[in-house]
């Protein structure tokens, strides 16, 4: 069902089912390791509405750190591991600790990482947050965020104009944008994709 490539290394299938709806498979000489192409072979389609999770294992906690997702229309996608070591003590908030609970990041297989996916329904999938250094960047969507954020926030406080008497200036009080800028950071906390 599930691929994985790495530059200069054949692609690797030997995917592990540890439950139902979880795969693992072992990566070795990760230090050498950058990014990881993770695909599905075509042969099995996630069920409707489903998708699977790229996780990685935490070497601080026995929590996974959510990396990406693959779905039947866009079966592929590339993870960025090489920083998630130096990474981990400030995304915390990102792992997921009861996903693999059934599976043991101690195992038999020698390995010196470990890729784990797990199927979940895309509403799951959408909630789930990517550490920041290791989410894939991109301009576009940068731009988009960045519009959405001013077009809004310039919505709300052009709402709250005031005019200054005996000039034509107009002013917006500070506390129109604390207030605004409090809001932002509560839906950000709430939900990271609210602004999509």
């Amino acid at each position: 069902m599930f691929s994985i490539l790495i530059a200069g290394r054949l692609p690797q299938i030997n995917f592990q089912q540890v439950s139902e709806t979880q795969f693992v498979i072992p990566v070795s000489d990760v230090d050498n390791v950058n990014h990881l192409v993770v695909f599905m072979t075509g042969q099995i389609p996630f069920p409707e509405n489903f998708g699977g999770g790229g996780n990685w294992p935490s070497t601080e906690s026995p929590s996974w750190i959510y990396l990406g997702k693959i779905t039947n229309t866009k079966p592929s996608a590339i993870f960025k591991i090489n920083k998630i070591k130096d990474i981990e003590s400030k995304i915390s908030s990102s792992l997921v600790p009861s996903l693999f609970s059934g599976f043991q990041h101690q195992t038999a297989i020698p390995t010196d990482g470990l890729l784990g996916i797990s199927v979940e329904p895309l509403t799951q999938l959408e909630q789930q947050i990517q550490p920041h250094d290791i989410t894939p960047s991109t301009v576009a969507s940068n731009v988009e965020f960045v519009s959405k954020m001013l077009n809004n926030f310039v919505n709300y406080v052009t709402s709250f104009v005031q005019n200054v008497p005996g000039t034509s200036e107009q002013i917006v009080p500070l506390s129109i944008i604390q207030t605004w800028y409090s809001n932002f950071q509560r839906r950000m906390a709430e939900n990271p994709n609210f602004w999509k």
